[in-house]
Protein backbone atom coordinates (compact mmCIF):
# COMPACT_ATOMS: atom_id res chain seq x y z
CA UNK A 1 0.00 0.00 0.00
CA UNK A 2 0.63 3.38 -0.59
CA UNK A 3 -0.31 6.47 1.13
CA UNK A 4 -0.32 9.86 -0.51
CA UNK A 5 -0.07 12.61 2.45
CA UNK A 6 0.32 16.42 2.98
CA UNK A 7 1.85 17.02 6.29
CA UNK A 8 -0.63 19.38 8.65
CA UNK A 9 -3.32 17.72 6.59
CA UNK A 10 -5.99 15.04 7.58
CA UNK A 11 -4.02 12.73 5.69
CA UNK A 12 -1.67 12.46 8.54
CA UNK A 13 -4.65 10.19 10.55
CA UNK A 14 -4.66 7.53 7.99
CA UNK A 15 -0.42 7.30 8.39
CA UNK A 16 -0.45 7.06 11.98
CA UNK A 17 -3.43 3.99 11.36
CA UNK A 18 -1.04 2.48 8.83
CA UNK A 19 1.47 2.40 11.92
CA UNK A 20 -0.69 1.02 14.04
CA UNK A 21 -1.99 -1.53 12.39
CA UNK A 22 1.66 -2.93 11.44
CA UNK A 23 0.60 -3.62 7.37
CA UNK A 24 3.51 -3.16 5.00
CA UNK A 25 3.25 0.64 3.13
CA UNK A 26 4.68 3.37 1.84
CA UNK A 27 4.37 6.59 2.05
CA UNK A 28 4.52 9.51 -0.36
CA UNK A 29 5.15 13.07 0.71
CA UNK A 30 2.84 15.80 -1.71
CA UNK A 31 2.84 19.28 -1.51
CA UNK A 32 0.21 21.97 -3.53
CA UNK A 33 2.39 22.21 -6.95
CA UNK A 34 2.79 18.29 -6.86
CA UNK A 35 -1.06 17.45 -5.86
CA UNK A 36 -1.56 20.17 -9.29
CA UNK A 37 0.80 17.78 -11.53
CA UNK A 38 -1.69 15.16 -13.81
CA UNK A 39 -0.03 12.19 -12.45
CA UNK A 40 -1.63 12.73 -9.02
CA UNK A 41 -4.47 14.24 -11.07
CA UNK A 42 -4.51 10.95 -12.37
CA UNK A 43 -5.20 9.22 -9.16
CA UNK A 44 -7.51 12.00 -7.18
CA UNK A 45 -8.87 14.86 -9.94
CA UNK A 46 -10.08 16.43 -7.11
CA UNK A 47 -6.17 17.18 -6.32
CA UNK A 48 -6.23 16.24 -2.76
CA UNK A 49 -4.99 14.09 -0.33
CA UNK A 50 -5.53 11.72 1.18
CA UNK A 51 -4.77 9.03 -1.60
CA UNK A 52 -4.28 5.26 -0.61
CA UNK A 53 -3.07 2.90 -3.74
CA UNK A 54 -3.50 -0.80 -2.99
CA UNK A 55 -2.19 -2.55 -6.10
CA UNK A 56 -3.76 -1.20 -9.30
CA UNK A 57 -6.77 -0.13 -7.08
CA UNK A 58 -6.98 3.60 -5.55
CA UNK A 59 -9.17 4.88 -2.64
CA UNK A 60 -9.81 8.34 -1.80
CA UNK A 61 -11.73 10.41 1.07
CA UNK A 62 -10.53 10.31 4.37
CA UNK A 63 -13.22 8.55 6.13
CA UNK A 64 -13.33 5.80 3.69
CA UNK A 65 -9.16 4.96 3.70
CA UNK A 66 -9.50 4.49 7.34
CA UNK A 67 -12.82 2.41 7.02
CA UNK A 68 -10.56 0.31 4.69
CA UNK A 69 -7.85 0.20 6.49
CA UNK A 70 -9.71 -1.34 9.68
CA UNK A 71 -11.82 -3.45 7.29
CA UNK A 72 -8.32 -5.23 5.87
CA UNK A 73 -6.37 -5.14 8.88
CA UNK A 74 -8.94 -6.53 11.33
CA UNK A 75 -6.69 -7.93 13.87
CA UNK A 76 -6.09 -4.20 14.68
CA UNK A 77 -9.13 -4.23 16.41
CA UNK A 78 -9.64 -0.30 15.10
CA UNK A 79 -13.09 -0.95 13.51
CA UNK A 80 -14.43 -1.45 16.60
CA UNK A 81 -15.25 -4.67 18.97
CA UNK A 82 -16.69 -6.31 15.59
CA UNK A 83 -20.39 -6.07 16.60
CA UNK A 84 -22.59 -3.88 13.95
CA UNK A 85 -23.37 -1.72 17.35
CA UNK A 86 -19.57 -1.35 17.98
CA UNK A 87 -18.77 -0.66 14.35
CA UNK A 88 -21.42 2.23 14.36
CA UNK A 89 -20.60 3.56 17.40
CA UNK A 90 -16.69 4.07 15.59
CA UNK A 91 -18.57 5.99 12.51
CA UNK A 92 -20.98 7.88 14.36
CA UNK A 93 -17.81 9.38 15.61
CA UNK A 94 -16.02 9.64 12.32
CA UNK A 95 -18.79 11.16 10.98
CA UNK A 96 -18.90 14.24 13.70
CA UNK A 97 -15.24 14.56 12.81
CA UNK A 98 -15.40 14.22 8.98
CA UNK A 99 -18.56 16.17 8.18
CA UNK A 100 -19.20 18.52 11.62
CA UNK A 101 -15.78 19.25 12.80
CA UNK A 102 -13.33 19.16 9.99
CA UNK A 103 -15.83 21.65 7.48
CA UNK A 104 -16.26 24.06 10.87
CA UNK A 105 -12.14 25.02 10.11
CA UNK A 106 -12.71 26.01 6.38
CA UNK A 107 -13.32 29.62 6.92
CA UNK A 108 -9.76 29.47 9.25
CA UNK A 109 -7.93 27.88 6.13
CA UNK A 110 -9.02 30.38 3.88
CA UNK A 111 -12.46 29.10 2.09
CA UNK A 112 -13.67 32.68 2.65
CA UNK A 113 -11.23 34.83 0.85
CA UNK A 114 -13.09 35.19 -2.20
CA UNK A 115 -15.22 37.93 -0.28
CA UNK A 116 -14.76 41.47 -0.11
CA UNK A 117 -16.25 42.47 2.71
CA UNK A 118 -13.43 42.47 5.52
CA UNK A 119 -16.44 42.46 8.12
CA UNK A 120 -18.44 39.56 6.75
CA UNK A 121 -14.97 37.78 6.55
CA UNK A 122 -14.27 38.37 10.37
CA UNK A 123 -17.69 37.33 11.29
CA UNK A 124 -17.66 34.39 9.40
CA UNK A 125 -14.34 33.60 11.85
CA UNK A 126 -15.66 34.19 14.63
CA UNK A 127 -18.57 32.02 14.13
CA UNK A 128 -16.28 28.91 12.95
CA UNK A 129 -14.47 29.11 16.28
CA UNK A 130 -17.72 29.71 18.28
CA UNK A 131 -18.74 26.56 16.18
CA UNK A 132 -15.67 24.16 16.56
CA UNK A 133 -15.70 25.25 20.63
CA UNK A 134 -18.79 23.59 20.88
CA UNK A 135 -18.16 20.44 18.90
CA UNK A 136 -14.53 19.92 20.95
CA UNK A 137 -16.91 20.63 24.19
CA UNK A 138 -19.13 17.46 22.77
CA UNK A 139 -15.53 15.70 22.33
CA UNK A 140 -14.71 16.21 25.82
CA UNK A 141 -17.66 15.19 27.37
CA UNK A 142 -17.41 11.90 25.65
CA UNK A 143 -14.18 11.55 26.89
CA UNK A 144 -14.96 11.55 30.30
CA UNK A 145 -13.89 8.26 31.72
CA UNK A 146 -12.01 7.26 28.26
CA UNK A 147 -8.97 6.77 27.17
CA UNK A 148 -10.59 6.61 23.19
CA UNK A 149 -13.29 7.77 21.77
CA UNK A 150 -15.35 4.93 21.74
CA UNK A 151 -13.39 3.26 24.74
CA UNK A 152 -11.21 1.11 22.62
CA UNK A 153 -8.65 2.59 20.47
CA UNK A 154 -10.37 3.19 16.94
CA UNK A 155 -9.82 5.11 13.58
CA UNK A 156 -11.90 8.12 15.02
CA UNK A 157 -8.71 8.69 17.59
CA UNK A 158 -6.09 10.28 15.15
CA UNK A 159 -8.89 11.96 12.89
CA UNK A 160 -9.65 14.15 16.26
CA UNK A 161 -5.82 14.20 17.16
CA UNK A 162 -5.09 15.72 13.83
CA UNK A 163 -7.90 18.30 14.11
CA UNK A 164 -6.42 19.24 17.35
CA UNK A 165 -2.93 20.19 15.84
CA UNK A 166 -4.65 22.24 14.01
CA UNK A 167 -7.17 23.76 16.53
CA UNK A 168 -3.14 24.42 18.49
CA UNK A 169 -1.57 25.74 15.66
CA UNK A 170 -4.41 28.41 14.99
CA UNK A 171 -4.61 29.08 18.69
CA UNK A 172 -8.23 28.19 19.35
CA UNK A 173 -9.56 28.34 22.79
CA UNK A 174 -9.31 24.84 24.39
CA UNK A 175 -9.51 26.14 27.93
CA UNK A 176 -10.96 23.96 30.09
CA UNK A 177 -11.22 20.66 28.04
CA UNK A 178 -9.10 18.78 30.08
CA UNK A 179 -10.22 15.73 28.85
CA UNK A 180 -9.39 16.53 25.51
CA UNK A 181 -5.76 17.88 26.35
CA UNK A 182 -5.09 14.53 27.91
CA UNK A 183 -5.89 12.82 24.58
CA UNK A 184 -3.99 14.99 22.80
CA UNK A 185 -0.77 14.12 25.12
CA UNK A 186 -1.70 10.58 24.90
CA UNK A 187 -1.41 10.43 21.50
CA UNK A 188 2.10 12.62 20.98
CA UNK A 189 3.32 9.71 23.46
CA UNK A 190 2.85 7.10 21.14
CA UNK A 191 4.82 5.56 18.95
CA UNK A 192 3.11 5.13 16.19
CA UNK A 193 1.99 8.61 16.31
CA UNK A 194 5.60 9.73 16.31
CA UNK A 195 6.30 8.11 13.75
CA UNK A 196 3.90 9.18 11.16
CA UNK A 197 4.64 13.35 12.23
CA UNK A 198 8.50 12.77 12.14
CA UNK A 199 8.44 11.02 8.45
CA UNK A 200 5.99 13.84 7.52
CA UNK A 201 8.14 17.10 9.22
CA UNK A 202 5.60 17.67 11.66
CA UNK A 203 7.15 16.35 15.36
Amino acid sequence: MTLYSKPGACSLADHIVLQWVGAPFEVCIVDATMMKAADFLALNPAGAVPVLTDGDWVLTQNAAILNYLADRCPEAGLGGDGSPEGSAEVNRWLAVLNADLHPAFHPLFGSTKYLDDADAIERTRRHAMQTIRGHYERLDAQLTGRDWLTGARSIADPYLFVTLQWAKRLKLDLGGLEHLHAFDARMLADDGVRAAMAAEGVL
